[in-house]
């Protein structure tokens, strides 16, 4: 009898341990969710934070939603959306568009487009005079490389032929890494450039630099990847 009893009493344990647990939604572990779900607060939810989404998504009340585009300037932002505290997204009010910045359908008109004339119009530089080049970097890379140190030399002796045109220095990656890492990573390389180029004798206020990441990246390689990790100056 007494065995009887002892064997019950174990059964009923593992029937309590190999139960079916709460109803989805709800939850009490990760087990009793969905695969790639996870039990938050008691319901099943797709993330708990950020990290537990797919690259390019936030983690919003339980569920991954596409995040803001991370931007340094509006040119990296979509037609209707403007660069506003770093992440590209519609602006709501004037003030958020800078001083004399105008908020017109999600889009900022900044008051240096809208009362400022472009000191450089009509001074591009005579045709065949010289060319700006590219100037490549290694991979990960924000140091200049001697070749790409070369590069940088031929460009200030271009700039110093046109006097007084500016040039603008476009730091790119190839799209490895994280859309933050990469931005990050293309500014120091225009800054590497710029930095160089002032230390050539070329004025600061000629040269402007712009981050754009992995943004028109091409490669799917290294053949195509080394061509994506460099800062082309522009005119």
């Amino acid at each position: 009898m007494q065995r009887s009893v002892i064997l019950f009493a174990l059964l009923a344990a593992l029937a309590s341990l190999s139960g079916c647990g709460p109803d989805y939604p709800k939850c009490a572990r990760d087990k009793d969710c969905k695969e790639k779900e996870y039990c938050v607060n008691g319901m099943c939810q797709q993330c708990r934070d950020t990290s537990d989404c797919k690259k390019g998504e936030v983690c919003n009340k339980g569920r991954c939603e596409a995040g803001a585009k991370t931007c340094s300037d509006d040119a990296q932002c979509g037609q209707d959306e403007s660069c506003i505290d770093g992440k590209c997204t519609p602006c709501a009010s004037d003030d958020q568009c800078g001083a004399g910045g105008k908020c017109n359908h999600g889009r900022c008109q900044r008051a240096a487009t809208i009362n400022q004339k472009d000191p450089n119009e009509g001074n591009l530089p005579p045709p065949g005079a010289c060319q700006l080049e590219p100037v490549y970097f290694d991979f990960n890379e924000s140091v200049l490389s001697t070749d790409a140190t070369s590069s940088v030399e031929r460009n200030a002796d271009c700039l110093k032929k046109v006097a007084g045109r500016g040039a603008t220095l476009v730091g790119r990656t190839d799209p490895r890494g994280t859309e933050e890492y990469n931005l990050a990573l293309s500014d120091k390389r225009a800054q590497s450039v710029r930095d160089r180029l002032q230390r050539l004798g070329v004025e600061a206020g000629r040269l402007k630099t712009v981050a754009k990441g992995e943004l028109d990246a091409s490669g799917t390689d290294e053949s195509g990847w080394v061509k994506d990790r460099r800062v082309d100056a522009q005119w």
